[in-house]
C-alpha cells in the first residue's frame, strides 16, 4: 500500500531544485491559461469533453498554479503533492493526445511530427513529478 502521510523522505539537491524548477515551470504556464497562452491551451481540450473549453482552461490554469506553488511552497506534503501532480499529468494527457489526432496547430506544434514527439514527453513530467518530490520510493 502507498504511504501518502507522515514526513516527507530526504531528497537530495539534484531533486529539490529539480522539484523547485517543476513548480516554477507550472505556475508560469498555469498563468499562461488565465492569459497569453489561452487560446493555445483550448486547442488542446479535446472536442469530445462535454464542458466549454475555456473553463476547462481556466480551471486547469488554476490548479497547476495551485499546484506550482504547493510544490514551492509545501515541503510536508512532498510525497502527496508528487502523486497529485502525476495524477493531474495523465488527466491532461487525452489533450494532447487530442490536438496530434485532430492536427491542431498550438503552441508552435505544426507538424503531425513535433505533435507526436510532444506526446512521448508527458510520461516524463511524471516520473519528473514522482522523482523530484521522493514520491517514488515512498511507493510501498
Amino acid at each position: 500500500m502507498t504511504r501518502l502521510t507522515g514526513p516527507a523522505p530526504a531528497t537530495s539537491p539534484l531533486q529539490t531544485a529539480a522539484r523547485v524548477l517543476l513548480g516554477a515551470a507550472l505556475v508560469f504556464a498555469g498563468s499562461g491559461h488565465l492569459t497569453f497562452l489561452r487560446q493555445d491551451f483550448q486547442a488542446q481540450v479535446p472536442d469530445w469533453l462535454p464542458l466549454d473549453k475555456d473553463f476547462v482552461v481556466l480551471a486547469s490554469g488554476v490548479v497547476e498554479i495551485a499546484l506550482g506553488l504547493a510544490l514551492l511552497l509545501l515541503r510536508r506534503q512532498r510525497v502527496t503533492l508528487g502523486w497529485v501532480l502525476a495524477a493531474f499529468f495523465v488527466a491532461v494527457f487525452p489533450g494532447n493526445v487530442s490536438q496530434y489526432l485532430t492536427r491542431t496547430d498550438a503552441f508552435g506544434l505544426d507538424t503531425d511530427q513535433s505533435r507526436l514527439i510532444r506526446l512521448f514527453f508527458q510520461p516524463v513530467l511524471v516520473l519528473w513529478a514522482l522523482w523530484s518530490t521522493g514520491a517514488w520510493p515512498k511507493r510501498r
